[in-house]
């Protein structure tokens, strides 16, 4: 099932208290809408009754989609520079709800589930999106890499990421867009041709190293390449 708490809050403009109820868990299979929200990016959006400011709780939340084989534990964004305890975090819940230690019904269920872990609402947005259009995130997340070789400058910066926020269907392109975190504030986009990710697919070869890296863990994100040394390889 899907779980909400109350949670006591100050509006970010006004200071009045604001109480909503922050998500514990999604479970899209039941509550479809909520997967939609989160696709059109309202979900957990708060409107303070004071001021009508509106502001949106960071994720702190598992979601759940055995349909299309999603479990995901989605996370504050700056929480991303402990991704290595999150993970640990993340596979040890894992494995007490669907993995190892879980009742037999339950690994039933769990040798279907891709576990993953995401910092922010793009990020988790973008898992959801790629699941939809039945595409591999770490080769999406390679595509990324070959962007920023590929591209003469880029906003690059800490609080600063490339996510793919659309598929144009009219002109079979990856809409990728470099937005703050934080914020979710687009800074600026670039239409990619979707034969460049049938091309990495392929590549098998050349790629290898690096899905290998990418794959190192539940956080699969390229974002984990440029924080320190990362997670020892089996």
């Amino acid at each position: 099932m899907s779980l909400f708490h109350p949670v006591n809050l100050v509006c970010p403009k006004c200071e009045a208290p604001v109480v909503t109820m922050a998500v514990g868990s999604v479970n899209a299979d039941r509550r479809p809408d909520l997967r939609e929200d989160i696709l059109s990016d309202r979900f957990q959006d708060i409107e303070c009754e004071a001021c009508q400011e509106g502001f949106r709780l960071q994720p702190q939340f598992n979601y759940l989609d055995v349909g299309r084989g999603q479990w995901i534990a989605a996370m504050q964004a700056d929480r991303m520079r402990t991704h290595l305890q999150v993970e640990d975090e993340a596979a040890l819940l894992f494995s007490e709800s669907y993995g190892d230690n879980a009742p037999a019904a339950a690994q039933q269920v769990g040798k279907d589930l891709k576990m993953r872990v995401t910092f922010g609402w793009p990020a988790v947005r973008e898992k959801l999106l790629l699941r939809e259009h039945d595409l591999d995130d770490v080769v999406v997340e390679m595509m990324k890499l070959h962007i920023l070789r590929s591209v003469p400058s880029v906003p690059m910066a800490e609080g600063i990421e490339l996510r793919l926020v659309d598929i144009n269907e009219d002109n079979d392109a990856f809409v990728f867009t470099w937005l703050e975190t934080a914020t979710e504030k687009a800074i600026e986009g670039l239409s990619v041709p979707r034969d460049l990710y049938a091309a990495i697919a392929a590549n098998t070869t050349a790629w290898e190293p690096m899905r290998t890296r990418l794959e190192n863990g539940a956080f699969v994100d390229m974002q984990k390449l440029y924080m320190g040394e990362g997670r020892p390889s089996d």
